[in-house]
This record gives structure tokens, C-alpha cells and sequence, in this order.
């Protein structure tokens, strides 16, 4: 520390009209700048990284911990703003970007291999927009600069190969073992739905269900993934049991309707991932406000305000709000959901920051650190 304080009054031969600069000053030149995703200072969550100055030039990174590469530019011209002053003639650089690591998942359960994080997204009751919801998400993490997949894990409805727009398609398997994952619009999916004709009732009892869960969740070849979306199916029966007892969930995201019938179902799966240790990142409202298309008049159909009492009783995070919209339906119909068919639209802004701030509570989680500590052999000699 003695050092780095010392070159304040140091200047380099040549240059002796350039002050040096320490990285107590340049970390004191962005300390006001906050973090608009997290509420904190960019210093306080540890983002600012790798500070260089010499002669010439001063640089430093912003490190994220979730992706969002919407608002690289913005974040880079406000730390450029906020260095100039102390750069005293220096040309500034700064470079943004994101890097997105394992995180804890339920006690025992190894992380997956090929998949840094496991989000669930579930609903207690069918019918509320939870796989649109899902695919949108996915799409969102992945426009923000993520690795993203999504599984179907709807085994009796699987909805993700039409609203992906990868119907008809049927999975490779260069090794006869394992299901090379099929990739729309930047994600990689799954689904039983590409394993089956359209058609096709799956008339199985709750542990073939399981079973066929864990073996497209296992025996798929996922390819370096920041995010696994789970498109979870309604209720709280065999499948949500295993994948709380048998697959690493990083955390649950629920979505619901305003509607008092929904709230209701989705209470039962708050209070179910909360017994099997699986966190709730979050909740998302869906068909929250209808806008006429012709006449402008908005209307709460399903009530108004149920998500966010639900939110707070829970002590959860309503994550956003999205509209009852014609045009979100229409998308998913067409294997294009809003954030793809209309990147620069409404829907499209709202998914992706419900999004970020989905990533924002997964970064903030604790690390896993298991894949770095060597495994122990006994052998007797």
C-alpha cells in the first residue's frame, strides 16, 4: 500500500508534468457510479477489474456477473465520463463485459456437466403462460450475450419444439448414447416433443415420466451453457420431485396470473420448491393489463395487483409484469417468440429485463467451487 501511494508523487522520466496515478484514485473516480441492475456500486459488487495506467493511457474492465450486453455501451460511456477528470490527458479505456460462473445448488446434488446454472421456471396451475414465459426468458438470457438452453420437461405436453419453431425436427446421436440438442434462434432445446409424432399421447405413469425426465436432462449433449431454462410442467407431482431431489437447481422462478384461482395453485409451488431447498428467484405476472388494440382502453381481465401481495407475502421478488397481448400468442404460434420476431418491441424490452433481473439473483447467489477441488482416491497398495 506504502508503494502504491508513494507514485502519486512519482513521475516518469520525460513525463514529468503527468501525474501518476494509484488505483485507490481511480477506484475513488467511479465509486459514485451504481449499477442500475443491482442497486450497488459497480466498486461494491467487484466488477471493476484489471487496473492499468502508464503514460499514455489508462484502462480498466467491468467485470458483470449476469448478461447484458444491451447496456455494455452505456455502462463504458459512463465510466469514460467519470475517469476523464483524473486521467489528466490519458486516452481512457474501458471494456465491459460479462462473466457468468456456477452457482450453489441443492446440498449433494452435482452440477451438471456442460451446465454452469439450472433454472426452473414453473407455474401450480396450466394455462398461465409459463412455457411462453419460459422461451422468452431463454431467448432474452441469450440476446443479452449468455450461453442459453432450454429444456421441455412437459413430458405429457410438450409445447417448446412449436414455439421454437423446431416441429418435425429429430435430435442426433453421433454416439448412439447421447442426444445432440437442436438449436433455434441462438438456444439450445430439448424436448420428448422431437422424440414422438406430434400427435402422440404419452400414457405413463409417474416414474416413466421421471425416468424420461432425468434422461433428457443427463443424456443430452449441452454445450458449454451459462443457463439451462427448465420449462417445468404444472402441479407439483413426480416430476418436481425429482428434479428437486436429483437435478441442480440454482433457483425457481414462478409465474402466475393476477387471477385469485392462479395465485392460489402457484402458493402450492412457492411452499413445495421452499420444502425441497430449492430457492425462488423470483415471480413473474402474466396477462397482468389487456390493451385494446383498437381503442386504447386498458383492463385488468384477472384482477390487478395479486402477484405482487403474493410476492411480498412470500418475501420474493415480483420480477416483472407482462401484458395480455395479442401479439405475444401470435409469436409463439409461429415458432418466433416476441423477443426474436419483434426484438425492438415492447414484449421483447420487458422479457429481457425481467431477465437480467432473473440473472441479477442467480450472480448474487453463493459460487460452486466443487468442479475446483480434486477428487480423493483410496487405493490399498
Amino acid at each position: 500500500m506504502f508503494s502504491k501511494l508513494t507514485r502519486l508523487f512519482q513521475s516518469t522520466p520525460g513525463t514529468e508534468n503527468t501525474m501518476s496515478l494509484t488505483d485507490t484514485q481511480v477506484l475513488e473516480a467511479v465509486s459514485g457510479l451504481i449499477d442500475d441492475n443491482t442497486g450497488k456500486t459497480f466498486v461494491a459488487g467487484k466488477s471493476v477489474k484489471n487496473i492499468q495506467c502508464d503514460d499514455k493511457e489508462l484502462s480498466l474492465n467491468v467485470t458483470l456477473a449476469y448478461p447484458a450486453k444491451s447496456q455494455f455501451d452505456a455502462i463504458r460511456q459512463r465510466f469514460e465520463a467519470a475517469l476523464a477528470p483524473v486521467a489528466d490527458g490519458r486516452a481512457v479505456k474501458v471494456t465491459v463485459g460479462s462473466q457468468i460462473v456456477s452457482h450453489a445448488a441443492q446440498r449433494g446434488v452435482p452440477l451438471l456437466p456442460g451446465v454452469k446454472n439450472i433454472i426452473a421456471v414453473a407455474s401450480g396451475k396450466g394455462g398461465v403462460g409459463k412455457s411462453t414465459t419460459a422461451a422468452n426468458l431463454a431467448l432474452a438470457l441469450a440476446a443479452e450475450g449468455a450461453r442459453v438452453g432450454i429444456l421441455d420437461a412437459d413430458i405429457y405436453g410438450p409445447s417448446q419444439p412449436l414455439m421454437m419453431g423446431l416441429q418435425g425436427r429429430r435430435p442426433e446421436t453421433p454416439d448412439g448414447k447421447r442426444l445432440m440438442p437442436l438449436e433455434n434462434h441462438g438456444v439450445q432445446t430439448m424436448s420428448i416433443g422431437y422424440l414422438v409424432d406430434s400427435d402422440q399421447a404419452m400414457v405413463w405413469r409417474g416414474p416413466m415420466v421421471s425416468q424420461a425426465l432425468q434422461q433428457l436432462l443427463n443424456d443430452t449433449g449441452w454445450d458449454d451453457l451459462d443457463y439451462l431454462v427448465i420449462d417445468m410442467p404444472p402441479g407439483t407431482g413426480d416430476v418436481q420431485l425429482t428434479l428437486a431431489q436429483k437435478v441442480p437447481v440454482t433457483g425457481a422462478v414462478i409465474v402466475t396470473t393476477p387471477q385469485d384461482i392462479a395465485l392460489l395453485d402457484a402458493r402450492k409451488g412457492v411452499s413445495m420448491f421452499q420444502k425441497v431447498g430449492v430457492p425462488i428467484l423470483g415471480m413473474v405476472e402474466n396477462m397482468a393489463i389487456h390493451v385494446c388494440s383498437q381503442c386504447g382502453h386498458a383492463e385488468h381481465i384477472f384482477g390487478e395487483g395479486g402477484a405482487a401481495k403474493m410476492a411480498a407475502d412470500y418475501g420474493v421478488e415480483l420480477l416483472g409484469s407482462l401484458p395480455l397481448d395479442l401479439a405475444i400468442r401470435q409469436a409463439v404460434d409461429e415458432g418466433k417468440p416476441s423477443v426474436v420476431s419483434d426484438p425492438d418491441g415492447k414484449a421483447a424490452e420487458l422479457y429481457r429485463a425481467i431477465a437480467r433481473k432473473l440473472a441479477v439473483k442467480v450472480g448474487a447467489k453463493a459460487q460452486d467451487f466443487s468442479g475446483k477441488f480434486p477428487k480423493i482416491v483410496i487405493q490399498n497398495n
